[in-house]
């Protein structure tokens, strides 16, 4: 079952779970789309096809705070609102290593390898990189690891993953990003923590929290759980 967090008739805000992906991939497992077209067509009793429009994305094994549009009109608008950079979004990241500064502004080139799904830092100029901009700060820290929040400017592929580790801090469990410092099997702790945008329909602005799982590495941080970021 995937936790609501909001729900009217144009938008539904949930809580993706880690390792499930946003929609169907090569795997054939279950995905975030279809998990909750099914969701809403037994506790509506909607005959058909259920409309739900993809508006953002998170890498599969990232959890936290998703919205989706219920009607085409609400997509449309959501979509705009996303390519415009209206929407404010915030991530925890659990990272090896602390950054030299205790907060910044990292801004990289990033070119994406399709065939391998991996993302590379480039000059300014190569052919195909986009540019992608974020802004840290460090939380807290507790022995080799570090608490950062993140306020994510672009919506690069793997964009937070691939920046945090070219100044030296790739997130615990990456094995992509960090394959050097984290082991097989460790699940990556990057989580979409905060999502703000302006209601597609009812024109106010909404906000929309959720806290990662009280697991190893994010229960090392006690303050995530004490304070509201």
């Amino acid at each position: 079952m995937i936790p609501i967090i909001y729900e009217d008739n144009h938008v539904i805000v949930v809580e993706k779970p880690v390792n499930i992906p946003v929609q169907e991939d090569a795997t054939g497992d279950k995905d975030m789309l279809t998990l909750l077209k099914e969701d809403i067509k037994v506790r509506y009793q909607k005959p058909g096809n259920v409309y739900l429009g993809l508006v953002h994305r998170l890498d599969r094994p990232v959890g936290g705070v998703m919205v989706f549009a219920k009607t085409s009109k609400a997509a449309s608008r959501l979509s705009d609102a996303m390519r415009r950079q209206a929407f404010d979004k915030k991530y925890l990241a659990a990272v090896r290593g602390k950054p030299q500064k205790d907060a910044g502004r990292l801004e990289h080139y990033l070119w994406k390898d399709k065939n391998k799904n991996q993302v590379y830092v480039k000059p300014k100029g190569k052919e195909g990189a986009k540019k992608a901009l974020l802004e840290y700060n460090v939380i807290a820290s507790h022995r080799e690891l570090a608490l950062i929040n993140v306020a994510l400017y672009t919506g690069r592929s793997h964009q937070i993953r691939v920046q945090l580790s070219e100044i030296g801090c790739p997130i615990y469990g990456d094995q992509k990003y960090g394959s050097s410092v984290n082991k097989p099997g460790e699940q990556i702790a990057l989580w979409a923590h905060e999502l703000s945008f302006e209601h597609p329909v009812k024109k106010e602005m909404m906000s929309f929290k959720a806290n990662p799982p009280k697991e190893y590495p994010w229960d090392a941080f006690n303050i995530i759980q004490q304070h509201e970021y």
